[in-house]
This record gives structure tokens, C-alpha cells and sequence, in this order.
């Protein structure tokens, strides 16, 4: 086998492949010989077949197939003898015809950059560290309760908290919303779900009181026409409900399927659910964190663009999809997604050469521990574990994530780190 290569762009290459047309010829004659012992035709016994009729029948697939795998043999021996490192599938091109005793075809792709060694010491990362308290599980108690609040009506003055439902106009000038009779809605005071004045000045009414106010709307109301403007409201009360949170009994801990151990098992178990969720974002926020800062330390290597092209396109059709789930059109184009299409393609290579320089290996029992995790979220763990056993497009997405995982926390461990405590709610709820 010859083998030759040639520079076609800073990171395309065009490798030349020559082989003898005999091995060719050898693999084409086994093959034949193979299919005239097995062969089933109308009109012959089997194994009497004669071998034109099988050249005539199979010959040109046969040819095909074998040249196929021909090419795929030494086209693997002639990139690992020339060091070479494909970054996507090669485009080869061939006449299969024999020349010289020879068959020839050449293969156009681009390579992996060339990174040098990764010296991650250099990187400055802020680790946020965090951990959940006893207040931070009071608070996730009090907002299962309050999601399973119940409201009784009342026969006074609305309060605060209150669920008040009612009907109003507002005339702003000319405009009147609705053009005709009331319209209808309800809030719980002080939730926000209407903007705090008009919410404020429902405290103090009961059941078929009414009343004109002098309202401003604010400016991101939803109804064109009113947002911004001052206008007079006129509301009258229907009904006042006081909300109801549920008694912290063993009722309410069935409902999460705690049916032992009773409020300390319960709270035992909030804050296995908070850890959980706090150790899930805490490994994204470094995640993001070590990758913004390893891209932007190699913001000039040449990454291949067929790599990056295909990335774009995914990115195209994952918002295509999104789009169609909500019923809109997407309008996302390769282009307009480039520059991050780079940037996920960039961060995959080095967190992947950061792996093979280092030789990171993939921790299989962190794989187990991760699909547990996942699988614990829904309510058959078992069935979860099993869609992922059987299916190799999960397993495989599971597994780049944990690799991904394991090669951030080792980055973190070796960069200057800065350290950063913030509270639970700060971490889970950050402020934009």
C-alpha cells in the first residue's frame, strides 16, 4: 500500500491511497465462490450454479461491497500511519478501476487542530460552593404547602394573602377595556399576579362591595392600550377566600410518599432532594465557568469547519423542534448560530484533549451513580434505568456528560481557584 498526503488548507488534508488490484480481485473471487456454494436460483441445484450466472447476477454488487471494505481497511492503516486524526467522516472518491496493477482513491477531510499541551494551571476559575440549611428546607416545606393550598370563602374585609375574585372596567381616555360590561379575574393579594396598586387597593372590600379608583398601569401591561396610561378602574368584589395551608400530618407526607418516619423523615428527605438539585447546579455553574474560561485561553485555534457547520445545524434543528412543540415557526439560520456552534465545538475538543493528554477515563461507577440520580426523579426508578440499559444513543449521551463532568472538576482541581460561598437561594435563583 502507498500512501501519500497532501496539505489542501490549514487543516484539510488529501490522502492518496494506492493498493494492489489483486486484493481486490481476491476478496471479489472469494465472495463469488462463497455465493455459487449458497446461492438458491430457479432452474439450478444448489451449489451448481455456474460462475458466469453468479458474475452475471452478483458481480457488480459483489465489486462494490468488497471495494467498500477495502477502502475502509487501509484507509484506517494509512491515517494511523500518517498520525493523522480526522475530525469528520472523509469524502472519498474512486474510478475502482484497476491502473498498473493498481487501485487508487483519495480521501478529503479535515484533521484535529494540532493544541499542544493544555496547561490549565494558567486558568483562573471562582468555584462557587454552597450548602443547604435548615431555613432553606423550612422554605421548600412552606412551598409544598402553599401548592396545596385550598381557599374557603370568608364573609369579611379581603387581606392580604387573600384570593379575591372580581370584576372591572378601565376607561383611559376614549378607550375602554372591555368595550362593553365587566370583566372578569382573580388574584391572591400580594402574589403579583396583578400589578401591587391595583392588588393593594382590593384590601379592605368584601363580597359586592364596589369602588372607582384612579389607577396608573404599568408599562409592561399586557393590554396595549392601557399599559402605561392612567385610567379609571371601577371594580366590584364577587367573593373573598382565606387560603388554607395543608397540617404538616402523616396525610401530607403520604402525598410524597413518606408513609414512616413521619415530619423528621420528611425533612430528611426535603433536603436529600435540595442537595441534590444544589450538587446538579453547582457542576453546571462550573461547568460554565471552566469552559467559558479554557475557550477563551485558545480563542485563536482553527477549528473544523465541517465540525462546526454540523454543530449549526443541530443547533438549527433543536430550535426548529422547540419551535414546532410550541406552535411557532422558527427563524434561525446556520449563520446566525455560528458563533456558538464554535464555541460548543471548541469546548468538546479541549475537554477532550484536556481527557487524552491527562488519560482521564471514564468512571463507570459515577455512570451508575448519575442514572440513579436521574432515575430517582421519576416515579418507576427501575423503568428509567432500563430505557438507558437499552437504549445506546442514552447511554452514550450519559456517558459524554459524566467524561464532561470528570474533566471539569479535574481542570478546577489544577487551575488557580478562587472560591465563592453563596447561599442556596442565591445559587438556585440568581439574580440577573
Amino acid at each position: 500500500m502507498q500512501v501519500s498526503v497532501e496539505n489542501v488548507g490549514k487543516l484539510e488534508r488529501k490522502l492518496t491511497v494506492r493498493v494492489p488490484a489483486d486484493q481486490l480481485d481476491s476478496q471479489v473471487r472469494n465472495r463469488l465462490s462463497d455465493l455459487s456454494r449458497n446461492v438458491r436460483l430457479n432452474g439450478f441445484r444448489p451449489g451448481k450454479v455456474p460462475a458466469r450466472v453468479i458474475e452475471q447476477r452478483f458481480g457488480a454488487q459483489v465489486r462494490n461491497e468488497a471495494m467498500s471494505e477495502l477502502i475502509r481497511a487501509t484507509l484506517v492503516q494509512a491515517m494511523e500511519g500518517q498520525n493523522l486524526r480526522p475530525a469528520m467522516p472523509p469524502s472519498v472518491e474512486t474510478t475502482g478501476a484497476p491502473n498498473n496493477g493498481e487501485i487508487e482513491y483519495t480521501a478529503t477531510f479535515e484533521v484535529m487542530p494540532e493544541v499542544g499541551a493544555i496547561d490549565v494551571s494558567k486558568l483562573e476559575i471562582v468555584r462557587v460552593a454552597s450548602e443547604v440549611t435548615d431555613t432553606d428546607v423550612d422554605a421548600m416545606i412552606e412551598t409544598l404547602r402553599q401548592q396545596r393550598r385550598s381557599f374557603a370563602l370568608v364573609d369579611r374585609p379581603a387581606q392580604a394573602g387573600d384570593m379575591v375574585l372580581f370584576e372591572y372596567s378601565a376607561q383611559s381616555g376614549d378607550y375602554r377595556f372591555p368595550t362593553e360590561g365587566l370583566d372578569r379575574v382573580g388574584t391572591v393579594i400580594g402574589s403579583g399576579a396583578l400589578f401591587k396598586e391595583l392588588e393593594d387597593s382590593l384590601v379592605g372590600l368584601k363580597a359586592g362591595d364596589e369602588k372607582t379608583l384612579t389607577l396608573t398601569f404599568p408599562a409592561e401591561f399586557r393590554n396595549e392600550n392601557l399599559a402605561g396610561k392612567e385610567a379609571q378602574v371601577a371594580v366590584k368584589i364577587v367573593r373573598v377566600q382565606v387560603q388554607e395551608l395543608p397540617v404538616l400530618d402523616d396525610g401530607f407526607f403520604a402525598a410524597f410518599g413518606i408513609v414512616d418516619g413521619g415530619l423528621d423523615k420528611f425533612r430528611a428527605d426535603v433536603k436529600a432532594n435540595l442537595e441534590r438539585e444544589l450538587k446538579g447546579t453547582l457542576l453546571g455553574r462550573l461547568k460554565t465557568e471552566v469552559v467559558e474560561k479554557l475557550v477563551a485561553a485558545y480563542a485563536d485555534l482553527e477549528m473544523p469547519k465541517g465540525m462546526v457547520d454540523a454543530e449549526a445545524n443541530a443547533l438549527v434543528r433543536q430550535a426548529e423542534a422547540q419551535a414546532r412543540q410550541q406552535g411557532q415557526t422558527a427563524n434561525v439560520t446556520a449563520d446566525a448560530v455560528a458563533d456558538v456552534a464554535r464555541r460548543r465545538v471548541a469546548a468538546g475538543l479541549l475537554l477532550g484533549e484536556v481527557a487524552r493528554q491527562n488519560d482521564i477515563r471514564l468512571d463507570s461507577r459515577r455512570v451508575a451513580e448519575t442514572l440513579s440520580t436521574i432515575a430517582s426523579t421519576y416515579e418507576e426508578p427501575d423503568q428509567v434505568v432500563e430505557l438507558y440499559n437499552r437504549d445506546p444513543q442514552l447511554m452514550n449521551a450519559l456517558q459524554s456528560r459524566v467524561i464532561e463532568d470528570q474533566v471539569t472538576e479535574w481542570i478546577a482541581d489544577h487551575a488557580k481557584a478562587t472560591e465563592q460561598k453563596l447561599g442556596f437561594n442565591e445559587v438556585m435563583r440568581p439574580v440577573a
